[in-house]
């Protein structure tokens, strides 16, 4: 066995996304027979099922080999890390089944990529293995789903753009999501249900993930009081009402993350904030008031156990339920950015995709990542050789390590547009 057995392993085949991403697999490679990949779970059964529902039965020389490897058994995933160059993983809730993979990669300097929402666990493992990570090579990215893909190479772009128009880029960008047509599956539920519970009983990580920064390192420049939306609010950028935005948490951090990545291209006093238009006038108002109370109380249930237990059985769907594919292909999202380049002007973007943003758009995003990690940025394997140049190990985010490659990938292959609003639109 050697890492050349496979370019990327899909762990997690049968999960809800899983599933979703392999059929994406199975589509890209009637354009590339060269990809060399395999799918992974606890249960061989269950993963020959899903090949031979999508039609790639045990005599189709296009379909992958099957492995067996289990998140709670480190020497099953060591071994499958071994196989392979990129590792792609839907198993979650990620802070109950995500760390040993993690630490699985980063010890055999794999790259990995996932599609976790759940921002304490990755301040844990960033303080974890990010050392470890710069030493063997292996990069290691988060969120690379519908959080936080479209906010931050949205704001990546933006920044690009206004660095082009104006030669400066731009101190401060408001994320607007103005259209949002999907709903969340089982698994989302799951792990929404264990943040919640991690952070009631865990004083410190509460503390820890208050801060924007707190996916910075320790020594970070930034201080500027940055705004966040709890309740309703008119918003002169949209001329309409807004409400927070439920993955504002993870979205904003990332951000952060990546301008100082990337050398802080966007200064060291840079403003970011996200919030959902819900409409204009007393109708807008009284949607996003709905929508504000329903995602408090939502969080609220998360942190009191008997709360939280009465909405796992009897009102939130199970992990392996989702939207069915209708929806998945009916839904789609739109955000719209609103950057301020101080002195000099104004400037806008739209970023937005053509499936549900955290199923079907999701998987396609996940899938360029994948292939963007394995043919795209070339990689430095020695130790310590962990600069930030793009091609070095640790801890990345989607636009500090993959940039303008992957808004390539995701315009040409995965729905995504990602494009400037003119002044008179």
């Amino acid at each position: 066995m050697s890492k050349n057995d496979y370019d990327i392993i899909i762990f997690g085949a049968s999960s809800f996304v899983g599933e979703i991403l392999t059929k994406e697999f199975t589509s890209i490679l009637e354009a590339s027979s060269s990809l060399r990949w395999a799918i992974a779970g606890r249960s061989s059964d269950k993963l020959s099922a899903l090949l031979n529902q999508l039609g790639l039965d045990i005599e189709n020389e296009r379909r992958p080999d099957i492995l067996v490897a289990d998140s709670l058994d480190y020497k099953s995933l060591v071994t499958m890390c071994r196989r392979t160059r990129v590792i792609v993983s839907t198993v979650g809730p990620f802070a109950l089944y995500g760390e040993n993979l993690v630490r699985a990669c980063v010890e055999e300097g794999i790259d990995y990529c996932d599609i976790t929402g759940e921002s304490h666990w990755v301040i844990q493992m960033i303080s974890r293995y990010q050392t470890r990570a710069v030493e063997t090579g292996a990069r290691i990215v988060h969120s690379c789903g519908f959080d936080s893909i479209p906010s931050d190479l949205g704001v990546y772009y933006l920044q690009n753009q206004a660095k082009q128009k104006y030669g400066h880029n731009c101190q401060e960008i408001n994320t607007r999501v103005v259209k949002l047509k999907g709903r969340l599956s089982g698994g989302t539920y799951a792990s929404l249900m264990n943040i919640g519970k991690d952070l009631s009983e865990n004083p410190a990580v509460r503390k820890a993930i208050a801060s924007p920064y707190c996916f910075c390192p320790s020594d970070h420049p930034f201080s500027i009081r940055q705004t966040v939306h709890r309740n309703i609010s008119f918003d002169p950028l949209t001329n309409a009402w807004i409400a927070p935005f439920i993955m504002e948490g993870i979205n904003v951090r990332t951000v952060h993350r990546s301008n100082i990545l990337l050398g802080m291209p966007y200064g060291d006093s840079f403003r970011y904030d996200e919030a959902l238009v819900t409409g204009k006038g007393r109708k807008g108002r009284k949607r996003g008031s709905r929508m504000a109370i329903g995602l408090w109380l939502l969080m609220f249930c998360t942190t009191i156990p008997l709360l939280r237990s009465i909405l796992e059985k009897w009102f939130l769907p199970k992990p392996g339920e989702g939207p069915s594919l209708e929806e998945q292909e009916n839904g789609e999202f739109c955000f719209v950015l609103f950057g301020d380049v101080r002195g000099y002007g104004k400037i806008r973007c739209k970023v937005s995709g053509d499936q549900d943003p955290g199923y079907g758009s999701t998987a396609k995003m996940l899938a360029q990542v994948a292939l963007c990690l394995a043919e795209d940025i070339p990689k430095i394997c020695s130790a310590g050789s962990g600069e930030v140049n793009g091609t070095g190990g640790g801890f990345w985010t989607p636009a500090s390590l993959l940039g303008n490659h992957l808004i390539e990938r995701l315009i040409n292959n995965a729905g995504l547009t990602f494009s400037i609003i003119e002044e008179d639109q």
